[in-house]
């Protein structure tokens, strides 16, 4: 190898151009071979980049020099060397030398440009297409480089010299050569989307981040681009369109994004942000132009674009399709553009060499469906349920259903809103008629199934409802685009309860997924009857169907009669339910909500009354021995189930006496341990006090208040099934596909105008709270219990140890502190306080502040059960 090493440094010594670039070429096989060529690289500085040298040996070189790392005394050389061949006569070693420019670190590169201004100036004027094309692409690549917005930061002259580079590359857009038209287009799209995506360069491992000096100054270069294409945007069409077609795609976006930006108004966003900071160039090239000639300007583009939406390139057809749904969005843009582009783009799913882009197809379609008409965007909703159920990646496949399920509520919603305006109803457009593909029924009706999909379907579309009930927020400052006739949910004028009629068509098309088995998980189910709850409270199905003499509007008789109806299936599905710990969410989500009083009292022996149903179910979880239903966590089953006991028993009488024989069962039994005798004995007290007390049937229930109590969280650092951890990631796609559509981050540009975050733009998310601690390898689950009644505090704890070792010396801690309030402030309490003499309102809550700490001797691989059980006796004033 050293005589090798030896052999090339000795050629490159030589004046001979061929045993140079023979001797560079070796060199640059050693590299790519992995070899040390640090003393090669040091020969080629010396000889071949700071000494006259063939324009070959000079490319070869500056490969060689990008291929490893030099001292800072060598770079000293290598811009020496750049600063003679820069003024060069042969264009070529010119060019060789710009194409290095982009390789120079970052602090040397500042007093570089700075020194050779004239030299790199007088290249944009050279009659080498070679020097022209090479000054283009590699100043494309540094100037929107965020090491070089700094250095203009810091540097008037240097900014203002860059400045003017831009603009001559933009004029280069309309050069003579079509390989520098084409890199000059490149070169502007990519300070497009550095400005845009908000992307950062990446030097040495640090991600640089925009200060506001740095935004004005992109800003000002923006606004420059924009007008310069906006002004020359006929001219710069027709050059587009003489170069070779696969060339064509990079002229696109620059175009589209220029058009937009005046036509939408952004580009007036860019030049106050480029005056927001002292050092920003202003700019002298101001289009003013008027709204009629924005909407020539925009139909011109599209013009230009469509005829290349029937390209044979699919990269091209997709390109074109994008950027003519970005134009769809501005003021005069049209449904049919959006149509043209998406059919477009569909035409590429089944294409077998753009396969590995389907995602990007799904995402690109789905997230401008609002900008169809309704007749397409109803006709394209079931092909697009069937293209996403096959999507691989489990983030696209969530963000296109959120999507979906976000578009089919607006449609809903614009539907019957123009129904009720005394137009003709759209066929097609509720919920049921989206959704119901028969392979999508199929799914969704199948209990054996294991596919994840129809869980994401139901978990986007339930959380989609409530986001829907939200009130939009109102972004001011977002510029003058237009949402087209599409946008049915922006524009729409609807009441504050007419997202519930969506939502209830969603209970009863998600209704199956009580059934299913989902291994396990229980998400998306949780999602569902979260909902259901939270509808059987809006609508109030405790008090049965609403009477038109009590007030009830015909649309309510109807949905409530819809939703009572919802209620009498699920109580028949609780016989197919898969899994205790459904039933017991379903049992408690029914029972809470049933219109009792409704009952048909000749029924009371019928098996199909659905109270007997219920119990009956009651007894099936309460008596259970299946092993599933201890792996599932027996505990909060039968908890739930005894809550479900207490709120039927103390609502209805024959409720009472049928379940208070199921509780003394239970208590003599062996199933039953001593948190569940405890809980047993406390809720036939109350059963007994309400039978023989119906005035204050209060005290064992209050009012529904529409809040789902269980959840799959499990708050610990691992997760004891897999399904559990499988819950989490579900969680957190829909929530991000959700928030991503419906609640959009207000951009860096709209804060920075605003000076601040409007509270409409940002909504304050709920306060989560722990409720078992963690400590590796092992974790604690606890539950606790608080009865009104007697004022009894039971907390039980489960301390699992999931290594293969006994653990010595664990300790274990538990603090809890805080208020419990026993009354809740129920109207009820209130009425019973006029009544006393004196349960004063600092009766009515209990401060409570304890420690706990156990430490065990030896922990070995097992559940170790603690019950700690405290009461206080409350006064009352009677």
């Amino acid at each position: 190898m050293d005589i090798l090493f030896a052999q090339i440094q000795a050629d490159l010594r030589s004046n001979d151009a061929l045993r140079q670039s023979g001797a560079l070429l070796q060199a640059l096989q050693q590299s790519a071979a992995g070899k040390d060529i640090s003393s090669i690289a040091k020969s080629a500085c010396e000889e071949i980049v700071a000494s006259p040298a063939s324009a070959v040996c000079k490319k070869l070189a500056f490969d060689l020099i990008r291929s490893t790392r030099l001292t800072a005394d060598l770079w000293e050389t290598v811009c020496t060397g750049i600063r003679t061949d820069l003024d060069f006569p042969d264009p070529d070693v010119t060019a060789a030398a710009v194409s290095i420019l982009a390789a120079i670190p970052a602090y040397r590169l500042g007093k570089l440009i700075a020194d050779c201004n004239k030299e790199i100036s007088n290249c944009f004027d050279s009659p080498s297409d070679n020097l022209r094309y090479s000054i283009t692409e590699t100043l494309g690549c540094i100037l929107a480089r965020d090491d070089l917005v700094l250095l203009c930061e810091n540097n008037v002259n240097l900014l203002d010299r860059v400045s003017n580079w831009w603009k001559r590359m933009a004029q280069n857009m309309l050069d003579r050569s079509d390989a520098v038209s084409k890199v000059a287009f490149e070169s502007v799209g990519r300070l497009f989307q550095e400005f845009d995506s908000k992307r950062m360069s990446r030097l040495a491992g640090d991600k640089l981040v925009d200060s506001e000096n740095s935004l004005a100054i992109r800003s000002n270069w923006v606004s420059l681009m924009v007008d310069f294409v906006w002004k020359k945007r006929n001219a710069l069409m027709a050059r587009s369109l003489i170069l070779p077609i696969e060339s064509f795609r990079v002229t696109v976006f620059p175009i589209v994004y220029s058009v937009k930006a005046v036509a939408s108004g952004a580009v007036e966003v860019f030049r106050r942000l480029s005056k927001s900071a002292g050092n920003a160039v202003s700019n002298g090239s101001v289009i003013e132009s008027g709204n009629a000639e924005k909407v020539v300007g925009v139909s011109d583009v599209v013009t230009h674009l469509v005829p290349f939406l029937s390209s044979l390139d699919p990269a091209l057809i997709f390109e074109v399709g994008i950027n003519m749904l970005y134009l769809a969005d501005v003021p005069g843009g049209k449904p049919e553009w959006a149509s043209a582009s998406i059919t477009a783009i569909l035409t590429l799913w089944d294409r077998q060499e753009f396969s590995s882009a389907r995602e990007s197809i799904v995402r690109a379609v789905v997230t401008n469906l609002h900008l169809l008409d309704l007749h397409m965007q109803v006709s394209l909703f079931k092909r697009l349920l069937l293209m996403v159920k096959n999507l691989r990646a489990e983030s696209d496949r969530m963000h296109a259903l959120a999507c979906i399920c976000r578009t089919a509520l607006c449609v809903d919603l614009f539907a019957k809103e123009s129904v009720r305006r005394g137009q003709k109803p759209l066929p097609g457009t509720d919920i049921a008629s989206l959704f119901e593909d028969v392979r999508i029924k199929d799914d969704l009706d199948s209990v054996t199934s294991k596919s994840l999909f129809r869980e994401e379907l139901v978990a986007s579309l339930v959380e989609s409802c409530f986001q829907l009930s939200l009130p939009l927020p109102e972004q001011k400052n977002s510029g003058t685009e237009s949402r087209v006739i599409g946008a049915l949910a922006y524009g729409t004028g609807y009441g504050a309860l007419n997202w519930t009629e969506p939502a209830l068509e969603v209970v009863e098309v998600c209704k199956p997924c009580v059934k299913w088995d989902c291994e396990g998980r229980t998400y998306a189910i949780d999602c569902y009857l979260k909902l259901l709850v939270r509808l059987c409270h809006i609508y109030d199905t405790r008090g049965g169907v609403k009477r038109v003499k009590d007030g009830a509007s015909q649309d309510q008789i109807l949905n409530e009669t819809r939703l009572q109806n919802l209620q009498r299936h699920l109580v028949k599905d609780l016989l197919e339910v898969s899994t205790p710990r459904i039933c017991a969410r379903l049992l408690w989500a029914i029972a809470e909500h049933l219109d009792l009083e409704g009952l048909d009292p000749l029924l009371a022996d019928d098996p199909e009354d659905p109270l007997n149903i219920i119990i009956s179910n009651i007894h099936k979880l309460l008596f259970s021995i299946d092993l599933s239903a201890t792996i599932s966590n027996r505990l909060q089953d039968v908890q739930a189930v005894l809550l479900c006991a207490q709120r039927l028993g103390s609502r209805h009488p024959r409720a009472g006496v049928l379940l208070a024989k199921e509780l003394e069962d239970f208590r003599s039994n062996g199933l039953a341990d001593s948190v569940n005798k405890h809980q047993s004995r406390l809720i036939l007290q109350i059963i007994k006090y309400v039978t023989s007390h119906p005035e204050s049937r209060w005290a064992g229930v209050g009012e529904a208040r529409g809040d789902y109590p269980f959840s799959h969280h499990k708050f610990t650092v691992q997760f004891s099934e897999a399904s559990a951890a499988q819950d989490r990631k579900l969680e957190a796609l829909v929530h991000k596909a959700i928030q991503e559509l419906w609640r959009p981050d207000p951009s860096e540009l709209t804060l920075l105008l605003t000076k601040g975050v409007d509270s409409t733009f940002l909504k304050v998310p709920p306060s989560a709270i722990t409720l078992t601690g963690s400590s590796d390898p092992c974790f604690v689950e606890a539950y606790h219990l608080s009865d009104s009644t007697d004022g009894r505090i039971t907390l039980h704890l489960k301390v699992l140890n999931l290594t293969e070792l006994e653990l010595n010396r664990v300790d274990i801690r538990v603090g809890l502190s805080g208020a419990l309030y026993f009354m809740d402030g129920s109207p009820q309490a209130v009425r019973q306080l006029r009544n006393l003499v004196s349960q004063v309102p600092s009766l009515f809550f209990l401060g409570f502040s304890f420690k706990m700490q156990w430490i065990f001797e030896s922990l070995s691989k097992r559940e170790t059960w603690i019950n700690f059980v405290s009461g206080w006796a409350l006064k009352c004033c009677r």
